[in-house]
């Protein structure tokens, strides 16, 4: 068999992949064996393979290969998630293109469309994770609208309707004016931005005007303007601060602290809303903060969370001014139509020209944006529908956090976040104002928001409307109207370690019994509430366990300038093209090496070099060992000997150090123990002992434990580079695929003799004193040396073979006093080299030693022209001065044993 003299990861990597689908290494049905489940977080179905998604299913691919070579029934199950708002947006977007408008569809063909994209480029993604090397069980793949995924969903919604878990309410909502669509608070990511705050005067109204009037708008427009503004008191108005001077066209009071002096005058007084005239009420509130602004406040009920409960509480109207888009409606006179920010800046300018802007400030303040759209969140009240989630929470927290807490999170500094979130978590608002996703069943049956009734079909709807006689037996059922709305997308994903295994439908089913609850989840801190806690929520409530055992959060994936990396920000390289430069193995071990648990790995181009340079040292190595011819006749030598014992207990230390990072999923710290086991270890020093003489045989003996050494190596290395290791592997012999690396048996710990590395570890350092000194004398390996030693450390003798070996002395002979040569220490013991002018390089030797006087008396210059400066002497401290005499003092003892040695060589 002809070993190709370099390493190709593009003739390799696709082989394999399709070697073991072939041969159905992924799957998984319940045995006897017992079962190590992951479950995929399901990537958007619109998604395409970037740098999280790479770290993060590589870990995972690590965690389920090894679970798999260590006998364990391994069950990797992937998916994708349907992603209601960012999928129904390119559907829309692709409809446009093609002159379609979504009004113009019903919601059967606007789903027939939305299938069909999803059918031509959704999942995408999973295919560019085989790409990956991710060992997946691709016949368990899942999507969250599957038709059994769908029918949990609505299952579980049905449920927990009956339990008086959700209700429909009349609230305030995070509105996203792009997707047209409501959040739940967690999808609403709250940046810092700079914008103005703009100081308006309110007209404060007169009693007799006032009186008898009610708050209702009362326009003081065109001919009615003149005469009512005639009994406006002239100098007396309100100066109110705003950072959105486009709301005051549903301005329905103004609120003033009671205990603020300043405005104890204007009690039961009212006030005129700028441009639309509308009078309005001075309320009172101590909600109002004396000290910000100016110490009062416009309320806008419809438009702010605080300002509806201040609405609530004092019987305010309320007026909606957007349309869901954001423009405004009729209520923004002639500025309907206008989008929000154009109408900020365009009502400023009018504003200003009337009289009513007093001036702007530059103001920073949080702004609510969608996490899906960008756009910036605009409160609205709407019906929607909500999960109470704070009796639901409670397992869920004992289960992380209590005393007998049962779900591990790595690291444990997300403990506080996800105990945060837990412990303060508000109703979830699971209805979205989209087509695209589990419609929700609830099914109208009159004009009133009552007038409806859960169920898990139309039929069932129908059924339950008659026997409760909401309905006449005559009432149709093709007269029942389903709820417009889909839920959110998170209501089928935190089902997720269930439903793929059917286990809402069927809870006491064959695979949800053997593969429930999952061990371990691999996902990124950002979505430890919107899944991570959901899932546990769920897990608790449907199974009355956990979801999983463990939860390993990645960091994220950020560039050299600490941004995290997007295609936004164009910061994000393209993920397959580093696969297809540096091979599938050099990206996994490029990514692991620097992303220690939970931290945040700052990517760049030459960790992947890395990895590719360390495929290709384990490739040279291979051929090295192949290369030799065996001679089964020979003995095996002492050095080999004992090399391989010493390389056994450091191979077994290692093995130790792998379990103890994995138990704590420091997959980082497990993978650069393994490098430093193969790459110095191995490589560098194992290779070297046992290596035999320059075109001579190696024995049998020696090369075959070799073999089994290499075997074991690739074992441990497996999970994280699984093409270049099956590629060796099925190089060193024939198998069958019963003898694939991907199923083979990962080593056994043993105890092993810590005193010997301890040995090994002194006799390198010896055998790198040595090298030194051939290096720098330019002493040629082919002449022997003496080695002489005053052993004060008693030292033991077992390492002394491999020490000449390695470094061509003759002898090693222990002395008591120091012996004429060069000379280096190892902790209290001293070695002699005796140097002899025969076995120099005279010639390399000479030019050494003139390079080394040309640096020197460059450097005594300096200091001397320094030292000349009567300045400098005049000027620097006493310390400093010394300091240079010293220097130069130095360099001339120097320059003088430089001319000595190169007077000895001529």
């Amino acid at each position: 068999m002809i070993i190709p003299s370099k390493y190709d990861a593009s003739k390799v990597e696709d082989k394999w992949y399709d070697y073991w689908m072939k041969n159905n290494y992924f799957h998984s049905t319940p045995d006897e064996r017992e079962p190590y489940t992951i479950v995929i977080p399901p990537p958007n179905v619109t998604g395409v393979l970037h740098m999280g998604h790479m770290l993060n299913n590589t870990i995972q691919d690590v965690l389920i290969r090894r679970a798999r070579l260590l006998g364990k029934n391994a069950c990797w199950v992937p998916g994708t998630d349907h992603a209601s708002i960012a999928t129904e947006a390119k559907v829309v977007a692709k409809l446009k293109e093609q002159g379609i408008s979504k009004s113009d569809l019903t919601r059967e063909e606007f789903l027939q469309h939305a299938f069909d994209w999803k059918n031509e480029y959704g999942g995408k993604i999973l295919e560019q994770l085989k790409k990956l090397g991710a060992s997946c069980d691709w016949e368990r793949t899942a999507f969250t609208m599957d038709p059994e995924m769908s029918e949990s969903v609505i299952k579980v919604f049905v449920d927990l309707y009956n339990k008086g878990l959700i209700y429909r309410g009349f609230r305030m909502v995070n509105w996203d004016p792009e997707a047209k669509t409501t959040l739940s608070d967690e999808e609403v990511i709250h940046e810092e931005r700079q914008g103005n705050l703009y100081y308006l005067k309110y007209k404060i109204l007169s009693p007799t005007l006032s009186e008898g009037k009610g708050v209702q708008q009362q326009a003081l427009h065109n001919s009615e303007s003149s005469s009512l503004s005639e009994r406006l008191e002239e100098d007396e108005y309100l100066v109110i601060a705003t950072t959105r001077p486009e709301t005051i066209f549903g301005d329905t009071a103004i609120c003033i602290n009671p205990n603020d002096e300043r405005f104890a005058h204007l009690k039961g007084k009212k006030a005129v809303v700028p441009l639309c005239g509308r009078i309005i009420p001075i309320i009172e509130d101590e909600y109002v903060d004396i000290e910000f602004g100016t110490g009062c406040l416009k309320v806008t009920p419809a438009h702010d969370e605080n300002d509806k409960n201040l609405g609530d509480k004092h019987n305010l109207e309320v007026i909606d001014i957007f349309n869901e888009d954001a423009s405004l409606n009729s209520f923004g006179l002639h500025y309907q139509g206008k989008d929000r920010f154009v109408v900020r800046k365009e009502i400023s300018e009018e504003l200003a020209e009337k009289g009513f802007l007093v001036k702007t400030e530059i103001h920073t303040h949080k702004v609510g944006t969608s996490e899906r759209t960008k756009a910036v969140i605009e409160p609205r009240l709407s019906d929607q529908w909500f999960l109470k989630m704070k009796d639901l929470a409670k397992p869920a927290i004992d289960a992380v956090l209590g005393e007998d807490a049962e779900i591990n999170l790595y690291p444990k500094k997300f403990e506080n976040t996800y105990r945060h979130w837990m412990e303060n978590v508000r109703d979830w608002n699971i209805s979205r104002q989209l087509w695209w996703g589990q419609q929700i069943p609830a099914y109208f049956y009159g004009d009133g928001k009552e007038d409806f009734v859960v169920a898990e079909s139309r039929e069932e709807a129908y059924q339950l409307a008659v026997s409760s006689g909401v309905v006449e037996k005559s009432f149709k059922i093709e007269n029942l109207r389903q709820d417009e709305d889909a839920l959110d997308t998170w209501f089928s994903s935190w089902l997720w370690p269930m439903s793929v295994f059917d286990g809402i439908r069927n809870p006491e089913n064959e695979e949800i019994k053997y593969y429930y609850p999952t061990n371990d989840l691999v996902t990124g801190p950002d979505i430890l509430f919107f899944w991570v806690a959901r899932m546990i929520v769920a897990g608790y409530e449907y199974k009355g366990e956990k979801p999983f055992q463990n939860v390993y959060l990645t960091g994220l994936v950020r560039d050299k300038q600490r941004r995290k990396m997007s295609k936004s920000l164009g910061n994000s390289p393209d993920a397959l093209k580093l696969i297809d430069d540096y091979g599938a193995d050099g990206v996994r071990v490029g990514l692991l090496l620097s992303s220690a648990a939970g931290n945040d790995l700052m990517f760049e181009e030459d960790l992947c070099q890395q990895g590719k340079g360390f495929a290709n040292k384990i490739w040279n190595a291979f051929r090295l060992i192949k290369g030799w011819e065996v001679d089964a006749s020979l003995p095996q030598p002492e050095t080999s000997k004992v090399g391989l014992v010493w390389y056994e207990a450091k191979f077994q230390k290692t093995l130790a150090e792998i379990e103890d990072h994995f138990s704590k999923y420091r997959l980082s710290d497990a993978l650069m123990a393994i490098y430093k086991l193969i790459n110095d270890d191995f490589s560098s020093w194992l290779l070297e002992i046992v290596k035999p003489a320059y075109q001579k045989p190696i024995d049998k003996i020696t090369f075959d434990a070799i073999i089994e050494v290499l075997e074991n190596n690739l074992k441990v290395l497996h999970p994280f580079m699984p093409f270049l290791t099956e590629e060796i592997w099925q190089y060193i012999a024939e198998r069958t695929p019963e003898e694939a690396l991907i199923i083979s048996k990962y080593p056994i710990l043993k105890n092993f003799d810590e005193k010997i590395i301890t040995d090994f570890e002194f006799a390198a350092e010896v055998i790198s004193g040595i090298r030194s000194i051939r290096k720098d004398k330019n002493i040629a390996f082919k002449d022997a040396v003496e080695l002489f030693v005053i052993d004060a450390e008693k030292q033991s003798k077992e390492f002394d073979g491999i020490t000449q070996k390695l470094t061509n002395a003759s002898k090693i002979t222990s002395v008591s006093e120091k012996v004429e040569g060069a000379s280096f220490r190892v902790k209290s013991n001293e070695y002699f080299i005796p140097i002899s002018i025969e076995s120099i390089d005279v010639e390399a030797e000479i030019k050494k030693l003139e390079a080394e006087l040309k640096r020197a008396s460059g450097f005594l210059f300096g200091i001397t022209k320094k030292l000349s400066n009567e300045r400098f002497v005049a000027n620097a401290p006493e310390q400093v001065i010394a300091l240079e005499r010293k220097k130069e003092a130095d360099t001339l003892a120097k320059i003088e044993t430089i001319k000595s040695s190169l007077a000895s060589l001529q």
